[in-house]
C-alpha cells in the first residue's frame, strides 16, 4: 500500500503505475443483494437456471456498475491518503467495459496516477482504473476515475 500524506506526494506519483489491489471474488449473493439495492433484477444476473440455457455466457454475470462500486472498496487496498479534511468522489471519465464478470470470478484494481492538478487548494486526481479477471486476458473495464481531495493544512 501507498500512503500519501500532502499534494507534493501525490504529485510524485504522477504518470506512475501505483499498485493493484487484492483479488475479490464477486459471488451470486453479492449479485443478489446488489440487484436488491438497485433494484435491477434482469435474469442475466439473478436466474442461474435460466442463464445455463439462455445467457451466451452460460451463467449469471455480476451488473456492470457492481464492479463499478468496488472501486472505493479496492482503491483504499492500494493507497491510504492521509491528512485529508475532505475526499469526494468526483466522477469517472472515459470509461469502456471491455468484458463481462462472471459469477465467481475474482476481480482486482489497478491503479495508475495519470495526473494531479492543484486547483487553489483543491486537489484533482486523475487515476486509470483498470478491473482486471483473473484468468481472463480482457479487463472488465478501464476508465479514469476522478477524486478531489482537501488536505489539512
Amino acid at each position: 500500500m501507498v500512503v500519501i500524506n500532502n499534494y507534493e506526494e501525490y504529485k510524485s506519483f504522477e504518470g506512475k503505475q501505483l499498485g493493484s489491489s487484492d483479488w475479490h471474488k464477486i459471488d451470486q449473493e453479492q449479485i443478489n443483494r446488489f440487484a436488491d439495492a438497485t433494484l435491477d433484477h434482469q435474469w442475466i444476473h439473478i436466474d442461474q437456471e435460466k442463464a445455463k440455457t439462455d445467457s451466451p455466457f452460460k451463467t449469471t454475470i455480476a451488473h456492470g456498475y457492481l464492479t463499478l462500486s468496488l472501486i472505493p472498496y479496492l482503491w483504499k487496498q492500494i493507497a491510504d491518503v492521509r491528512n485529508l479534511k475532505m475526499e469526494i468522489n468526483y466522477g469517472i471519465e472515459n470509461l469502456k467495459f471491455g468484458q463481462a464478470v462472471l459469477v465467481d470470478s475474482e476481480v482486482q484494481l489497478q491503479a495508475k496516477v495519470k495526473s494531479i492538478l492543484n486547483l487553489r487548494g483543491t486537489v484533482k486526481a486523475s487515476i486509470e482504473a483498470t478491473l482486471v479477471i483473473k484468468d481472463n486476458p480482457k479487463p472488465a473495464y478501464v476508465g479514469d476515475v476522478v477524486f478531489l481531495y482537501h488536505f489539512q493544512d
